[in-house]
């Protein structure tokens, strides 16, 4: 380990540890800069995203912050505004390549930006390398080392993109592949149809957080499979023995909203004649998708806050508390951090269920897999009836669709066409209907 100069730490260094916390998607960057900082004496912990991050603060306010130049779950720029007016007495730092760039301003600056330094030098990779598997016409990749999507990691504003087979040493570079190579390796799960890069990615991501307890928020366009990935999440997890319960926010009354999710006892309102476990409890042990979140009640949304924080709740009607394990899961088809800023969302409750991001592409995004996709409905479909095959044309005419209702869609636009077909054993244009008009 490379010797400090005393002159570079502070004097409060040689008396009592001081905490740090990275925050970074890029755990190569994390552990590079921790290694260092441990070494000038610092106790140093990791966050994966902003989410994380703002939530390990809370839990413990460190006297640093390290932000990298990207954040996978939230908007740099909004995350340094609001993280500043909440913990101001925090010193923040981001790393370069960032428009929102911050120095840091007390009293271990040399110190912080000597770490900096040292962790870029170590890798002189920029951050900001890899091709967006989720943009169409993308190349997907054959092997990455990092455990977090560069799928989303765009190039950082201003900066000059490193050529990704720029230099063998680098470890978290993405290996296009060449002519003949098959897609990429990573084994997608049964559930998620599709071998496109963005669908893998999902598939990646599933297997990385499903083992973990951590809050999971699940975006993605309306029939775009959110269900699914929650589904997969549990069956990877090891509650996967225990209840999976699905509450639609949007679906059920918001007088009635409270009641279905902590319970109520007996007479707590009209109707109440007898007392009732809500959907939380009888998730003990569990998991619960929230689904729909973003149309839950501002009002509702404070008490599922406190539940999310300490995993204590109160039926309505009722003074006990009950503590309740539950792996809390919640998809939405809207932008919950644009919400944050418009006040159509809790920010505090964003930010414990963003703790890692899932995003479900839509059917515009990995068109490539239509031909798979409609395979696997019609082998579906060939359960309670003969299989059916669809022919050149009839798949022609699905391609030129621009699937507004996503796989969803297309699932009923097939049980549709093969209801149209009758007895014959293979659909056609003719039969393809998208529910305008009836050819």
């Amino acid at each position: 380990m490379q010797i400090v100069p005393a002159s570079v730490l502070p004097p409060a260094a040689r008396i009592r540890p001081r905490t740090a916390l990275v925050a970074s998607a890029d755990r190569s960057f994390r552990q590079r800069l921790s290694e260092i900082l441990t070494g000038l004496r610092w106790q140093v912990r990791e966050a994966e995203g902003g989410a994380h991050a703002w939530a390990e603060t809370e839990a413990a306010l460190p006297e640093a912050i390290i932000v990298d130049s990207w954040l996978p779950d939230l908007d740099l720029a909004e995350f340094i505004k609001d993280f500043r007016g909440s913990f101001p007495q925090v010193d923040l730092v981001t790393a370069g390549g960032s428009s929102a760039q911050e120095s840091p301003r007390g009293p271990y600056r040399q110190e912080l930006l000597y770490a900096l330094r040292r962790s870029q030098d170590t890798d002189t990779t920029a951050w900001n390398t890899a091709p967006a598997l989720n943009k169409p016409n993308a190349a997907p990749a054959r092997m990455r080392t990092n455990p977090w999507p560069v799928a989303a990691h765009p190039a950082a504003a201003g900066s000059k993109p490193a050529q990704p087979n720029s230099s063998p040493a680098l470890p978290n570079l993405v290996q296009l592949p060449g002519p003949g190579d098959e897609p990429a390796s990573i084994e997608r799960l049964p559930e998620l149809v599709g071998n496109a890069p963005c669908m893998l990615e999902v598939s990646r991501r599933i297997r990385l957080v499903a083992p973990r307890s951590t809050p999971v928020l699940i975006e993605g366009p309306t029939g775009s499979g959110k269900e699914l990935v929650a589904e997969a999440l549990h069956r990877l997890s090891p509650r996967s023995r225990k209840p999976f319960v699905v509450i639609n926010c949007a679906a059920i009354p918001e007088a009635l909203l409270e009641a279905e999710l902590f319970g109520h006892t007996r007479g707590a309102f009209t109707g109440a004649v007898q007392g009732r476990v809500g959907r939380i409890e009888a998730a003990d042990g569990g998991t619960l998708l929230l689904d729909e979140i973003g149309e839950m009640p501002l009002a509702l949304q404070s008490k599922l806050l406190r539940f999310v924080e300490c995993g204590e709740l109160q039926r309505v009607g009722d003074n006990e508390i009950v503590k309740v394990d539950v792996r809390i899961v919640a998809a939405t088809h809207q932008a919950l951090a644009q919400q944050t800023q418009s006040g159509g969302f809790r920010s505090d409750l964003y930010y414990r269920l963003a703790v890692f991001l899932i995003r479900t592409p839509s059917l515009a995004e990995h068109a490539q897999d239509l031909p798979l996709l409609v395979e696997h409905f019609m082998q579906r479909m060939g359960r309670e009836a003969p299989v059916k095959r669809v022919d050149a044309g009839a798949l022609a005419k699905l391609a030129v669709h621009d699937w507004p209702g996503n796989v969803r869609e297309l699932e009923h636009v097939l049980e549709r066409a093969a209801i149209l077909a009758g007895e014959e054993a293979v659909l056609t244009a003719r039969e393809i209907d998208f529910g305008l008009t009836v050819n």
